[in-house]
């Protein structure tokens, strides 16, 4: 039990161990900030290029602390990129090879620390067998929507085909979610691929799964409850929830050019529209969207990012767009490629509608900045979670897509848009709309949500103890 020495037993060492892409790192920055709140001790691991983004987002706290951790070199692999944000998909993969070499390095940080646990992603499926042995409790922290890791990554998929994932596993919960589409389940072949003769993201997580102490899901069972049970009796151990991780609000204040642009315009009548850092639109489907939105009439923001490589984005984006399309709009939309302001963007009082990639943190931000949701879901988790807004608790809308292929038209982005902005009269709007105010409420609730972190860290006590 060296793991429990040097450290009262009323206070908690934990080590944070996301996977190096930043839809992970935010979830585990947004846990260190509300463990820490409740005396918890952190230690956050990560590579020294995610360092500086990182520390802007964790709170100023005696409690936390940034340790530095170098990824070893890997063949292919181009030294420096600490993140999946500068990396090609093969590129990624590679990454996750250089973090198997990395237990050694690990294995020291943690005989060093003693922590009492380690929360780690789903890629170090090798972390388990050294921490157990030093007395420390690993656990699992799910990213993704419980919806998510009960449909794809379930124990029971092996080697699938695409019509097999065209279908809920055996024992899958009466939902919404009764079946998915070809390009949706074509998409979802890749956490079963092998990784440069290496294990695949499903093997990764599995192993991770069978072997940790606890899975924590980013989630409650007011949302997700169905998919939670059906978890807990797949793997029969402890399954923790943390609550949807509502962010606080944002620590800056909206630059001037965007206050200025959309003070011009009447409360809730602006549609913002982003797909985060790596989610990515083919040229052609960014002309039916950015076509699409001029045809709601309503003013717009669209930001779009492309893959690392290739050249200027900024050039990038003119190239995608449709002739003429910049100076048409001009006054009226907003033509934006890399980071923005989101948080403060979606919380001002002109913005009422996000047309998003339906990632889970954008869902949220959504929810409590009181913006409708269209949803464009692009890729692996995003489908789930977008049929679990749409489907399960009717609070958005998702844009209708070719079965085959996955295109959508300028007409179904305005049609999409418009069930939420103008026909909230009449349903589905009507319903999509009260559902949404019910969501947010919920969100909101101060005492719900940090009741899911006292009872978090009540079981993690008992747990060490």
């Amino acid at each position: 039990m060296g793991s429990q020495e040097g450290s009262s037993a009323s206070q908690l060492h934990v080590v944070m161990f996301p996977w190096f892409a930043f839809g992970h790192i935010t979830p585990f920055v947004q846990l260190s900030n509300k463990l820490a709140s409740h005396g918890v001790q952190i230690s956050f691991l990560s590579a020294p290029g995610n360092i500086q983004r990182i520390s802007f987002s964790l709170n100023s706290s005696p409690l936390i602390k940034i340790i530095p951790i170098h990824i070893p070199p890997v063949e292919g692999l181009p030294p420096g990129l600490d993140s999946t944000a500068d990396l090609s998909p093969a590129l990624a993969d590679l990454l996750k090879i250089a973090l198997d070499k990395m237990q050694p390095q690990i294995e020291s940080i943690l005989i060093n620390l003693k922590p009492h646990i380690v929360f780690i992603d789903f890629a170090q499926h090798w972390l388990p067998s050294i921490a157990s042995p030093l007395g420390i409790k690993t656990f699992n922290f799910c990213v993704f929507a419980a919806a998510c890791g009960a449909y794809i990554t379930n124990p029971q998929r092996d080697s699938p085909t695409i019509d097999d994932l065209k279908k809920p596993p055996p024992g899958f919960p009466t939902t919404s979610i009764t079946s998915m589409s070809t390009y949706q389940a074509r998409d979802f072949l890749y956490p079963f691929k092998s990784l440069y003769g290496g294990p695949s993201v499903n093997e990764r997580v599995q192993t991770v799964r069978k072997s940790c102490d606890a899975i924590v899901m980013k989630s409650c069972d007011e949302m997700e409850g169905p998919y939670l049970d059906y978890i807990r009796q797949l793997y029969c151990k402890p399954v923790l929830l943390t609550g949807p991780l509502v962010p606080g609000p944002p620590k800056y204040k909206l630059e001037e050019k965007w206050e200025n642009w959309l003070q011009k315009f009447p409360s809730k009548s602006v549609v913002f529209c982003s797909f985060g850092s790596e989610t990515f639109l083919k040229d052609d489907q960014i002309k039916e969207l950015v076509l699409g939105l001029e045809q709601t009439g309503l003013p717009f923001i669209v930001v779009l990012n492309f893959p690392p490589g290739g050249g200027d984005n900024i050039e990038k984006l003119k190239n995608a767009l449709p002739a003429g399309f910049a100076e048409r709009v001009q006054g009226k939309g907003v033509l934006h490629t890399g980071w923005v302001q989101q948080q403060a963007i979606l919380a001002h009082e002109s913005v009422g509608c996000y047309v998003c990639h339906s990632g889970l943190s954008s869902v949220i931000e959504a929810f409590i900045n009181d913006c409708q949701l269209v949803m464009l879901p692009q890729k692996g988790d995003q489908f789930l979670n977008s049929k679990l807004i749409s489907g399960d608790l009717e609070a958005g809308v998702q844009v209708t897509k070719n079965d085959e292929d996955g295109h959508f038209s300028k007409e179904d982005l305005c049609k999409a848009v418009k069930i939420v902005t103008e026909d909230v009269n009449e349903e589905p709007g009507k319903s999509i709309s009260v559902n949404h105010g019910k969501w947010r409420n919920f969100l909101l609730n101060k005492d719900i949500q940090d009741n899911f972190i006292t009872n978090l860290v009540q079981e993690m006590k008992k747990m060490v103890n």
